[in-house]
């Protein structure tokens, strides 16, 4: 198998990693291969890819989708960055847990988040590009965000001040998303 299984976390994250085939002209891996994935329990249909770049101390989330509910296959493929996953999954065993990993270009490492999370990153390099695999589209009318700094889930950043858009600023607590009707699409 091209791809290795390295662990699980918070009942459904899956940390992987390509084979890296390289040598004096550069290198060669396959980052996704369908029967590789479904071995790993992973049989999701993936319909859209994204790709961001962003500065140092750039800190994106926690976001979700609830309507297409949204899965995704994270890679960094320049920099490096925190990736923080929040299980906002209502009755999960590991509900408002949350699971943090460093993922860069250097060490190859991919993360396979199935819906029900709230993802979020920090990059700790300038330039970081991140690539991720989507099984739905985005839909502008059904995403949402919980504030990266709720003092309710206590996620150790390690840093005080970061780069955040007006949308993450003002993101809500996980308290006030708990109330919201479509919360409960995430019944675990």
């Amino acid at each position: 198998m091209p791809i290795d299984f390295i662990s699980e976390h918070l009942n459904g994250l899956k940390l992987l990693k390509p084979r890296l085939f390289g040598d004096e002209r550069g290198f060669f891996l396959e980052s996704y291969r369908e029967s590789d994935f479904s071995n790993f329990g992973i049989n999701e249909k993936f319909v859209q890819d994204n790709h961001s770049s962003s500065n140092k101390k750039v800190l994106r989330g926690l976001h979700f989708q609830w309507d297409k509910p949204m899965g995704k296959l994270i890679r960094v493929t320049s920099g490096s960055a925190m990736v923080c996953e929040v299980d906002i999954r209502k009755n999960s065993p590991t509900y408002k847990q949350y699971y943090m990993t460093e993922i860069s270009k250097k060490n190859g490492l991919m993360l396979w988040v199935p819906f029900g999370f709230a993802n979020g990153f920090l990059t700790l390099e300038d330039n970081t590009e991140m690539q991720y695999k989507c099984t739905a589209e985005w839909n502008p009318n059904a995403e949402s965000g919980i504030k990266w700094d709720d003092k309710a889930l206590n996620i150790k950043w390690d840093i005080e001040q970061p780069i955040l858009s007006e949308k993450d600023l003002n993101a809500q607590l996980l308290s006030e998303w708990e109330n919201k009707k479509e919360s409960d699409l995430f019944i675990y």
